[in-house]
């Protein structure tokens, strides 16, 4: 038999059932859960069935499951419980279950809403949440998506016209007027200024408040009167002008002096309605005084032709800069909203196009005065405010505006240019280190730290968010022991501190505790990881430039904690202590080195770079321990540019039995390389190879001469001789070029070959200049190198390189003339030495022009009537003088042949 109990507990009542026979507690169901501590120990401390049957010896058989006659207990004591108030029902805790996510379930506009917040840059997703908003017609609701949106997309004159349209009914104007006074205070677009004054004119219709409306048109033309698009407004203008009564002759003379002066200012303008206003003004002059009218229109004329000329290039430059938006899918006209770059050809050209376009009006095409430099700058202003708000995400954009703005001695205009820019672009490099750079020459240190420690985070923040996309493209390759896949995660990494400069001991740098975590080894992931610490590197050089050494050491320091910091911050570090401390930094910079081989031991150009430092600094002793280190630590594919570099190091400053044991060394690791590789390599200073310019024959093959086609026979030899250099010095890096000037093919030609004059022009070869040697890469890794694929025999590339000569060769000769017939033009007087008559091409060409040509299909046509003879004319000339003194050509004579020394003329005659 079972026994039911109900209990109550505080705010909370249950049931326990008991076994009648052992007197044990059951089963218990708690109904309500509001207790204390102390009361739910009490309920839990009775035991469970399963401890019941564990504990109890006696208790025999499956008796754990509660009989029909217990659940009929407990459904009698639910319905009476909840009769009581105590107990919602199951049913209706379901259906309150199933209510509630049906009530709370969001909208589309607020779905969409929230994917815009994390990604804000989608033009069409925009444009989609205004149609949304549009729809339901909440005031509210259109707020909220208009502001969010000017929030990304500031100065969005389309929006912002949208946006105002919601306003503009009577009890509404004041909410409107606040929005003209946010938008219009750094707007350059014509059509929210227009927009602006037609609310003006609406609610200024009274005769008393005209004084209030030409103050708008005088206020907006201040602003954008320079604009191609503004021509409207100026006919407005004076439109309105016109418009105005008179009751006096004083005030008529008063308003055609005002419409004479907005006519003057706007005809000078490059506007699309010119001509117009143009043919206004002169309607209105002589409508005047045709006496001063004349006056008037010839001074202003120079003007109004530079105005049309510009207004003809001004269409031509901005035609692509504005092509037409496309088709709405919905009433309202479509937003325009700038995406985000791609970089591809299309965007390039535009790029290219919109800095032509702005060169183009720093040129000054109006050719503004010294006293109207006001207006020209109020012009150049306004088209790189134009610009900005097209090309927003284009930091190269934002940068020529600061550029120019700061050239024009305006330098807070120019700083909040690179404020803005930074908000539109937070992860461009260009705009941070502009905008550091110019705050740390006004002395504003804190800014350039916050701005260092802000950037690096945004940075920081996308090569995770880059690291997790990788970690999840490649999960299904990443496996355990087991097969399973096994996805890859790594934390974030740590913030960025405020600096304080003399906060840091000489050696704190060390005592940090650098990050153990590295980041998975992907391209684009490492790209990215260079740049990063590019901004490490700057913020390393801005510290110790302008605070001291021991504000470098505490970035430094805050840099090596950092997990996505790259070897190249450490060895700028390292060199930055060398060249900047006087005092043991040599040693300091050793110990750099050292902290930052324990976390890129795996990376060959780290370690090349630690090498050639101990070399430059002479420590000869750390530079051997080192490289004997290393040298193990890599496969041989890896391994060579050490070999090479200690190589060359031994050949140059070791000992012959030294050079001799590490070529042993290097022809076990490179069973493949010939022993005269090496032996070449030995006699081998900055890229002068004589073994192989001598002994192997390089030399003399580029000196084998070729009639034609030398100049393409030189370039590959020289290429040929770069090659060689490549695998006789030691390195991994690009070869250097010869800083030698190849000789000219053409002089080559004109000093050596026998027929000079006879055959085909060659090209005439264009060197390219040498460049610069790098001197710190010099002094570290001696001359550059070329990067190594595989160790491919020395032999066959020096045959392969002769025999590819040889080809070059053989293919020359197959355009070169025969020997007979090389003879016999090498035979042929020079064209100095011929003394016959020079005949006129004019009468050559006159003579087949008029030449009459039998057809076979139409009947000829009778000749032209030839011209008439001009008049004799005596005059004696001689061909010898002529010839030798330069004078005048003889006239032609067309006579029979009569032999040497026959005719008048003691020459020749045809």
């Amino acid at each position: 038999m079972w026994m039911i109990e109900q209990l109550s507990v505080g705010n909370s009542s249950g049931v326990v059932v008991y076994d009648e026979l052992s007197s044990k507690p059951f089963f218990f169901s708690v109904f309500m859960t509001d207790m204390s501590e102390e009361q739910q120990d009490s309920i839990v401390g009775i035991e469970t069935p399963t401890e019941i049957a564990a504990n109890d010896t006696e208790y025999l058989g499956d008796k754990t499951q509660p009989t029909e006659e217990i659940l009929n207990a407990l459904n009698t004591l639910n319905q009476t419980t909840a009769q009581n108030g105590h107990e919602q029902s199951l049913a209706q805790q379901d259906n309150i279950k199933q209510d509630t996510p049906s009530q709370e379930a969001p909208s589309e506009w607020h779905v969409l809403r929230e994917k815009l917040r994390e990604q804000p840059h989608d033009p069409d997703g925009w444009n989609k949440l205004v149609d949304l908003a549009e729809a339901r017609g909440e005031i509210e609701q259109m707020k909220q998506t208009y502001e969010a949106l000017l929030e990304v997309y500031p100065n969005t004159s389309s929006a912002q016209i949208a946006y105002l349209n919601h306003f503009l009914s009577p009890g509404l104007f004041p909410y409107a007027e606040e929005l003209f006074r946010r938008f219009l205070r750094s707007s350059p677009l014509v059509d929210l200024w227009k927009f602006y004054l037609t609310y003006v004119r609406r609610v200024n219709t009274s005769p008393a408040s005209r004084e209030a409306v030409s103050k708008a048109y005088e206020f907006a033309l201040s602003r954008i009167g320079q604009d191609k698009d503004s021509g409207d407004i100026w006919g407005d203008y004076i439109q309105f002008l016109k418009a105005g009564e008179t009751t006096t002759t004083w005030e008529e003379q008063q308003k055609m002096d005002a419409l004479r002066k907005v006519y003057h200012r706007a005809v000078q303008i490059p506007l699309e309605n010119v001509e117009r206003l143009w043919s206004e003004l002169e309607t209105f002059e002589n409508s005047l005084n045709k006496i001063t009218a004349k006056k008037f229109m010839s001074d202003l004329s120079p003007s109004y032709m530079q105005a049309r000329t510009v207004l003809r290039q001004l269409q031509r430059h901005l035609g692509p800069l504005f092509p037409p938006p496309p088709a709405s899918s919905s009433i309202r006209p479509h937003l325009y909203l700038p995406p985000t770059p791609t970089f591809n050809a299309a965007e390039r050209a535009l790029v290219g196009a919109w800095k032509t376009y702005l060169k183009w009006e720093e040129s000054n095409p109006l050719e503004f005065e010294d006293k109207d430099k006001a207006t020209l700058i109020s012009r150049i202003q306004g088209v790189y405010r134009k610009a900005a708000i097209r090309m927003r995400f284009y930091a190269e954009i934002w940068y020529m505006s600061f550029v120019w703005t700061n050239s024009m001695g305006k330098p807070e205009e120019a700083l909040n240019i690179l404020k803005s820019g930074m908000e539109a672009n937070p992860t461009s490099f260009l705009l941070h280190f502009a905008y550091c750079e110019l705050q740390e020459s006004r002395k504003e240190h804190a800014e350039v730290t916050a701005t260092f420690d802000k950037f690096l985070d945004v940075l920081r923040a996308e090569l995770d968010e880059l690291e997790n996309r990788v970690n999840s493209a490649n999960s299904s390759f990443t496996s355990d022991g087991s097969g399973r896949t096994v996805p890859t995660s790594a934390p974030a990494g740590n913030g960025s501190g405020s600096l304080e400069a003399g906060t840091i001991s000489n050696t704190s740098s060390f005592a940090t505790q650098a990050s153990e975590e590295k980041p998975p080894k992907v391209k684009e992931l490492s790209d990215r990881r260079q740049e990063y610490g590019v901004v490490w590197i700057m913020y390393i050089r801005f510290a110790r430039r302008a605070l001291d050494l021991k504000a470098f050491r505490s970035v430094f320091a805050k840099a090596r904690r950092d997990r996505w910091t790259p070897w190249e911050v450490y060895e700028a570090a390292a060199l930055m202590e060398y060249h900047c401390n006087k005092e043991g930094g040599t040693g300091v910079a050793s110990r750099i080195f050292e902290k930052g081989l324990e976390t890129y031991g795996d990376e060959i150009e780290f370690v090349l770079r630690y090498l050639g430092f101990l070399i430059s600094v002479n420590d000869e002793n750390n530079a051997r321990a080192l490289f004997e280190r290393v040298i193990t630590a890599f496969p041989p594919e890896r391994a060579r540019p050490l070999w090479e570099r200690w190589a060359r190091y031994e050949y140059q400053y070791g000992d012959l039995e030294a050079a001799q044991k590490l070529e042993k060394r290097i022809a076990e690791v490179y069973p493949s390389d010939p022993p005269i590789k090496r032996f070449a390599q030995r006699h081998t200073y900055l890229g002068t190879d004589a073994i192989a310019a001598r002994d192997l024959g390089f030399a003399m093959a580029a000196r084998q001469p070729a009639a034609l086609g030398s100049a393409s026979t030189s370039n590959s030899i020289e290429k040929r001789t770069d090659s060689l250099f490549s695998l006789t010095s030691a390195s991994h890096m690009a070869a250097q070029p010869s800083i030698k000037r190849a000789s000219s093919p053409d002089y080559k030609r004109r000093e050596g070959s026998a027929r000079p004059d006879f055959g085909p022009p060659s090209k005439r070869q264009r060197p390219s200049s040498p460049q610069p040697r790098d001197r710190d890469r010099e002094r570290w890794e001696g001359p550059p190198r070329r990067r190594f694929g595989s160790p491919a025999g020395w032999e066959r590339e020096r045959d392969r390189e002769l025999q590819h000569v040889k080809k070059e060769r053989e293919d020359d000769k197959a355009s070169t003339l025969p020997t007979v017939i090389s003879w016999f033009v090498g035979q042929l007087p020079s064209p100095a030495s011929f003394d016959g008559p020079v005949f006129r091409t004019d009468d050559l060409m006159m003579l087949l022009r008029n030449a009459v040509i039998p057809s076979a299909t139409r009947r000829a046509t009778p000749p032209p009537t030839p011209l008439p003879p001009a008049p004799p004319v005596a005059r004696t000339v001689d061909i010898s003088s002529n010839l030798c003194t330069g004078g005048g050509r003889p006239p032609p004579d067309y006579g029979p042949y009569q032999g040497p020394g026959g005719g008048t003329r003691g020459g020749r005659r045809y």
